[in-house]
């Protein structure tokens, strides 16, 4: 039976406003019906509509307000998603942040967000806040090393992975086809005519580890040497790694790297070392923030479908609580390569695939 926290309300003696205490016999009183009959008609049980109509006329008279937290105790059904996310400072997760909210907001839900910063042991202490919470589900973006121990934990909801999912099993996922988005970015380099690319990939997330392997193959078709390195996600980590390279003799001519954090320190490390995009460095890489196309002379970019990637993370974690026993899926969708000054080559002309 729903349980009601007392709130404070206010009645009119005639001459001046007094505060009074709403508990749920109050608003048995007002309905006119016993304490029980309104338990059921708040938690949805059989009264009759006419009662219900009553109780519910009560409940906006006296400004009662159900109590949540002890209805969640009782329900394995609390109208709560949990977004666990790598870092809610990157605009990546930050628009999958919002396209989750949106979309749980249309279906009645609310939604508990946690930023992990790429952390394990932060992902362990959200997974299980999330089963203290009694979420109807989960929407996660997991580490490479927390992929690796899913399948050791047990829980009572369903799970929907975004933007990293490993190979696949049991769980549902929404991810980028990364290993051909990273392929199409040498494609369009090597049609510039660079031929020293190379490549900085996170090390952290199976996504960097997908868009490795899509850069390596397609620089192994075109017969080229692949000059790959790993980091941290972040602004520092690009811009030491493009510091070394920069000062060191096998300086690329250009750089796929694999996420907008990484475009950023690349951006910073270039302008600090006195050098030029594209003139002395080719540049493209992943996320079409706002930024790319404003700064100077725009950065070739792979543009992901973020709005519908929490979008269907959402659209498949409904479908999931509706049939519970439906086989895993997992949706990938396509990136789309967004052409701009950051890869031109002056006097050098395109070749032909």
């Amino acid at each position: 039976m729903p349980v009601g926290n007392p709130v404070q309300a206010w009645c009119w003696d005639g001459n001046v406003f007094c505060s009074m205490t709403v508990s749920i016999k109050d608003v048995a009183k007002v309905a006119g019906v016993a304490v029980s009959t309104v338990s059921r008609a708040l938690g949805k049980g059989p009264v009759s509509d006419e009662v219900r109509a009553q109780v519910q006329a009560a409940v906006r008279q006296t400004g009662y307000k159900p109590n949540l937290s002890a209805r969640r105790l009782r329900s394995q059904h609390t109208q709560t998603v949990g977004l666990v996310v790598a870092d809610i400072g990157n605009p990546f997760f930050t628009t999958v942040a919002r396209a989750v909210e949106d979309a749980a907001y249309k279906a009645g839900m609310r939604v508990i967000l946690c930023n992990t910063d790429e952390d394990p042991k932060r992902e362990a202490l959200y997974l299980g806040l999330m089963q203290e919470e009694r979420v109807s589900g989960l929407i996660f973006a997991p580490t490479r090393a927390t992929i690796e121990r899913l399948a050791d934990y047990d829980f009572d909801f369903p799970v929907v992975l975004i933007d990293r999912a490993g190979a696949g099993g049991r769980y549902d996922a929404v991810v980028l086809d990364n290993r051909q988005a990273s392929a199409d970015l040498v494609e369009h380099l090597f049609s510039r005519g660079y031929r020293r690319i190379g490549g900085l990939f996170g090390s952290t997330s199976t996504t960097g580890a997908e868009r490795h392997e899509g850069y390596v193959a397609a620089m192994t078709r075109r017969g080229l040497s692949p000059q790959a390195r790993f980091a941290p996600p972040s602004v520092a980590a690009a811009m030491a790694e493009t510091d070394a390279w920069l000062a060191g003799p096998d300086r690329p001519e250009a750089l796929i790297v694999s996420n907008g954090l990484f475009l950023e320190g690349v951006v910073k490390a270039v302008r600090a070392a006195g050098l030029s995009i594209p003139g002395d460095l080719g540049l493209a890489g992943f996320d079409d923030e706002t930024w790319t196309q404003l700064v100077e002379p725009g950065i070739t970019v792979i543009g992901q479908p973020i709005d519908a990637i929490g979008r269907e993370a959402m659209a498949m974690l409904l479908d999931r609580l509706e049939t519970p026993s439906q086989p895993a899926r997992k949706v990938v969708l396509s990136g789309r390569c967004i052409v701009r000054g950051s890869t031109a080559r002056v006097g050098v002309p395109a070749v032909a695939d």
